[in-house]
């Protein structure tokens, strides 16, 4: 007969998280008596030490304490004193009475002070027992980046941008998958593949659906910061899907210069929409370049905005701002008289960033250059 404990596969306990905390209530609830005993032994031995030395200053204070010999051995009250020494025996006995007291106040001090002492050790034990419990949980604290209380979600927000709601799914992808249709469309509208310019409006028109369900459910409460990004979502989107009609109406007949500048007011509010959602992958905090380029202004090589400025398709540099020394590519000219390009750089992390700048800032690069990244996108079908 097999015994049924061999039959019974034997399981190890699962050890829980909470061993931890666990531990921690019973050292602070041990911590206090020790900290009692411990200050108690410690008033204990400094209260003697402070009697003797009182006593020691009596003595040398009232030289009258020096008694004889006979009166240092225990008196019997029918033996009558030599009448020189009944002053002595009365200061003895002064003495004596005053040295109990002493030390009885001595008593009740260790035990006042102990009992103090260790209300304040175990309230304090206590407070910050409960504060690590409470920063254990916190996002910033070394304990709140442990890996069983940080999910892989946290590791990709990007600091200093707005962090959305973890209940999106591929929402996020599929925004950022409109920005390789918009490099596609870029490479083709720069060839005028007019033939293959025409079906964007329908294929970009598809995420409609996409942007409206990512900005309800990026910021979906109803604090004032979510209601105020969801409203400013919403207006790039419309700005965006604006701009697409007028590329769409230009594109119909075949206006280049008008299909440039709606294409620009596309990836502008795109460029916007992707920073206010929280969806760009790095984030700058240069506020200037500028005093990098101080007193260095011969690395950077350009031809004269003012004689030779640079037109759409034109590779360029940015010459001043605070974006100064970054390179892109000019899919823009405005021409409501404000004299200013749109321009997207090169990218950074899988982003190109959109910028409308003086055309006085875009200066032509010169030297050999490689082509924009969008010419070497392969075609797909």
């Amino acid at each position: 007969v097999v015994a049924e404990s061999q039959l019974t596969p034997t399981s190890t306990p699962r050890k829980s998280i909470t061993a931890a905390p666990t531990i921690m209530y019973r050292l602070a609830a041990i911590f206090p008596v020790l900290a009692f005993c411990f200050g108690l032994r410690h008033c204990i031995a400094f209260q003697q030490i402070r009697a003797t030395t009182s006593r020691c200053n009596n003595l040398h204070n009232n030289r009258r304490c020096v008694v004889p010999h006979s009166a240092a051995l225990p008196h019997n009250s029918n033996t009558p004193l030599p009448e020189g020494e009944h002053s002595t025996y009365l200061d003895s006995v002064s003495i004596g009475s005053d040295s109990k007291d002493e030390s009885l106040s001595s008593r009740r001090d260790i035990l006042r002070r102990a009992l103090i002492g260790s209300t304040l050790i175990a309230t304090t034990s206590m407070q910050n027992l409960n504060n690590n419990r409470a920063n254990a949980l916190d996002k910033g604290s070394t304990l709140g980046k442990m890996p069983f209380l940080m999910s892989s979600e946290d590791e990709k927000e990007v600091k200093g941008m707005p962090v959305p709601s973890k209940k999106l799914g591929g929402l996020s992808n599929k925004i950022r998958a409109v920005s390789k249709v918009m490099d596609e469309l870029q490479r083709d509208l720069m060839q005028e593949r007019w033939d293959l310019v025409e079906e964007y409006p329908n294929q970009l028109r598809s995420y409609v659906p996409v942007f409206t369900a990512y900005t309800d459910s990026a910021f979906p409460t109803d604090i004032p910061t979510d209601k105020g990004l969801r409203v400013a979502l919403r207006y790039e989107v419309g700005r965006f899907f604006a701009s697409l009609e007028r590329f769409r109406q230009a594109t119909n007949r075949k206006a280049i210069d008008e299909a440039y500048i709606a294409y620009s007011d596309m990836s502008l509010h795109f460029d916007r929409y992707l920073r206010v959602g929280g969806l760009y992958t790095f984030y700058d905090d240069n506020v200037t370049l500028e005093p990098y380029y101080a007193g260095n202004e011969n690395s950077l090589v350009y031809a004269d905005p003012k004689k030779d400025p640079a037109l759409v398709r034109d590779l360029i540099v940015l010459i001043q701002g605070p974006e100064k020394g970054k390179t892109g590519i000019v899919i823009g000219l405005y021409m409501d008289g404000s004299d200013a390009c749109a321009v997207k750089l090169d990218r950074t992390k899988g982003i190109r960033e959109i910028r409308v700048v003086p055309r006085s800032w875009a200066a032509k690069r010169l030297g050999e250059q490689d082509p924009d990244d969008v010419f070497l996108l392969p075609r797909s079908g």
